[in-house]
Parts: C-alpha cells; structure tokens; sequence
C-alpha cells in the first residue's frame, strides 16, 4: 500500500538547505496498523504529510497503491486525498459554526455526492462512532472526546483504505484518549489501514507495529526490521491503554 524509498525532505531557510526527512525507507501493506513514535522536530509530521499528499519530497520514490505520487498533478493528488486517505489531527480541525452532520458530511460536498445520499451516509458515519444523539449540535456543545470522533467519523465517510491520525489524543485526557483508540481497534479490525504519529509510548502501544523517528531518520527494532523485511506485523493483543488517572493536555 506505501512504498517509501530513500525519500528526502529539504526546506529553504535563507540560502540553506534544512534537511528534515534523511532517506527514509519505509513499507507498509494494507490493513497495518502502524505508529510512527518521535519528539517534536523529529520529522514525523512532515512524513506524515507525504504520506498524505500534503506535501511532496524533494527526492525519493513514493508510491501509494502502486501509484508514483511524484508523478501526480495536483489535482490527482487533491483526488487522492479525498478518495483513499482520511485524515484526524489533535486539534480536531471542525468548522466552528456546523453542525456535527454537516462537519462530516464536508467531504461528500467536495465529492459531489447528492444532498439526501450526503446526509445519510454522514448520520450512519456518526452512529458509528456512537453519536446519534449528537448530530445536530455544534463543536462548542460536543466534549473533547465527542470532537475527536466527529472528526474520525469526517474522516471515515468518504470510506478511505488508510488513516492518518497525527496525535489523536493529545489534546483529550486519558478516559477520552482510551475511547478513541479503542475506535481506531475497531476499524483496524474492519480492514481499515491507519498510520498513526504519536510521542506516547502508551498510545503507540495499541498499534501492531511501531517504528520511530529521530532527527529525520527512521530506527527499527531488529523486530520491526523483520516485519517489514516480510510485509508487515502479525496480528497482536493490543493492550489496555495504560494509565486511568488524570490525562495531560499538550
């Protein structure tokens, strides 16, 4: 499903290049669950915006379901994102003044599809997620928690073949934190692929498979070196997200 090789990421700064992905190597097949673990300013984010056609490397091949992404237009690339590739960031990304309904069915809008169809498939995305009593009321009326599965339920409408979560719970304390990722089991289970960024150890630990990145380079465990060598992680327990007490928010 993703083939990354020796993909490199430079940015301008005055009249210096800033390396900030180093030939990255990176596979994974469809219906993984992979997190990528890093602090701030390793590089995961940037990745994670190749990954979803946010943003292009400077060199490197990249192939996304066979298809080479450095060869897209942008409007092939604008496709992608709105066709294969659902996307939910820490701060939730809602539009303020929608309803829950209308906050996902956005992306049925931009694909064209009719009003009566937009509104169902959106009402079923949201009971999914366990919000039907929820659907008409607005972000500032919805519980962190709440938000975050609005936007999962955004995401997942368009009926994607991966997920791009960057920080999922790191703006929700740890009850919420769980519920979210019990949801992510969930539709990993379904066969939805997710790509997951994260500093949490404890929140990496619901992926079958985890990688890390430090100062733009990827580091595998002789583990996780293996299971890319043969395409990917066995299915694992996941375990229980660790740590009930208060959650932090970032």
């Amino acid at each position: 499903m993703i083939e990354m090789k020796d993909i490199c990421k430079d940015y301008i700064q005055g009249k210096m290049d800033v390396p900030v992905l180093k030939n990255i190597c990176f596979q994974m097949e469809e219906g993984e669950y992979v997190a990528i673990m890093g602090p701030s300013g390793s590089g995961k984010t940037t990745l994670m915006n190749i990954v979803g056609c946010l943003d292009q490397a400077t060199s490197g091949t990249f192939l996304l379901d066979g298809l080479d992404i450095s060869k897209c237009t942008d409007n092939q690339m604008s496709d992608i994102r709105l066709n294969k590739i659902g996307f939910v960031f820490q701060n939730f990304q809602l539009l303020p003044r929608q309803s829950a309904l209308e906050n996902v069915s956005l992306p049925l809008t931009y694909a064209g599809v009719p009003k009566k169809e937009r509104r169902e498939r959106a009402r079923e995305a949201l009971e999914r997620v366990g919000l039907a009593d929820r659907i008409d009321f607005k972000p500032t009326q919805l519980s962190g928690g709440q938000k975050q599965r609005v936007a999962i339920a955004r995401a997942m409408v368009n009926r994607p073949k991966i997920l791009l979560a960057d920080e999922p719970t790191g703006a929700l304390d740890s009850k919420s934190g769980k519920q979210v990722m019990e949801l992510f089991r969930q539709l990993n289970q379904e066969g939805v692929s997710i790509l997951m960024i994260t500093h949490d150890a404890g929140i990496a630990s619901w992926a079958s498979r985890k990688v890390e990145i430090w100062d733009g380079i990827l580091k595998y465990n002789e583990e996780d070196k293996a299971e890319d060598a043969t395409g990917g992680a066995e299915d694992q327990h996941v375990p229980s997200m660790p740590g009930e007490e208060a959650g932090s928010d970032e």
